[in-house]
């Protein structure tokens, strides 16, 4: 069995004429791997499988059955009624497991058009050096991951209306809508980009709900209080109504709420990403 070379799995992968090879598309020179890094082939089982089931057994010629007999020479083609790979929608990775030596299963999940999933998981051998892989065997399909349980919520306290609320309303206005400067919102020493192109018409606080008890007050706190919320908001657009969820970290400063940290998005200086 022969192991197909490969660079950076996030590459893209393309056909070439026979032999058929992947290579991988990208000007740069690949790095330079380190002796015992093992590259997780997560990536290269991902391609591999959306070319599987898009490839067929009467034609062993095209591009997807190529790819994939480049990927995985001993893998048997499957064979397809009518159009099935046209209700393919997406491929995506799971879980990717070490299993021993220079063996790995990669398991990942297609979702169709109607909505329902399917999990494969894929045997991987890499090389020595973590730097080529070639797929073992035929997919087998498995059942998905089990749904985890969600520990509770650590923001358990509700913050009436008032300073806090309309702080959060305004700098999500802002960060979301295109109301007004994010700038004016923020914490000094936070930079904050707001979302472009501008995403929504309209952004408007639900609910807010924090984890210490000062923000659930009603008024302002002393200077340097910090705090952190979620903030449940409802944005609309041309195409309906979208409900979303913010993790802040506010400071008090000067009688006002400033946004201090995002947990989701870019920041920099004094908060959270």
């Amino acid at each position: 069995m022969t192991a197909i070379a490969t660079g950076p799995i996030a590459l893209g992968l393309s056909v070439t004429s026979a032999p058929t090879t992947v290579e991988a598309a990208s000007s740069q020179t690949a790095p330079t791997r380190t002796a015992g890094v093992e590259a997780d082939p997560a990536g290269y089982a991902q391609v591999f499988v959306g070319a599987w089931l898009r490839s067929s057994a009467e034609d062993t010629s095209s591009a997807h059955a190529r790819l994939v007999q480049s990927m995985g020479p001993d893998v048997e083609l499957p064979d397809r009624e009518g159009d099935a790979h046209a209700r393919l929608e997406s491929v995506t990775v799971v879980r990717s497991a070490q299993r021993s030596g220079r063996a790995w299963l990669v398991t990942v999940v297609a979702q169709y058009a109607d909505g329902s999933l399917r999990n494969y998981a894929v045997p991987v051998v890499a090389d020595r050096d973590g730097g080529s892989f070639t797929v073992a065997g035929s997919p087998c399909v498995v059942s998905g991951p089990v749904r985890a349980d969600v520990p509770p919520s650590p923001y358990r306290l509700t913050v009436p209306d008032g300073d806090l609320v309309s702080a959060v309303g305004e700098f999500l206005s802002a960060y979301l809508a295109g109301a007004g400067e994010v700038d004016r919102y923020l914490a000094p020493g936070v930079t904050l980009s707001p979302v472009t192109p501008v995403p929504y018409t309209r952004a408007a606080v639900q609910r807010v709900q924090a984890i210490e008890a000062v923000a659930a007050a009603g008024k302002v706190a002393a200077d340097g209080t910090v705090v952190h919320v979620l903030a449940e908001v409802e944005a609309r657009d041309d195409d309906g109504r979208w409900p979303l969820a913010y993790e802040l970290t506010l400071a008090a400063r000067s009688g006002r709420w400033e946004v201090a940290g995002l947990e989701s998005g870019t920041v920099q200086g004094g908060g959270r990403s």
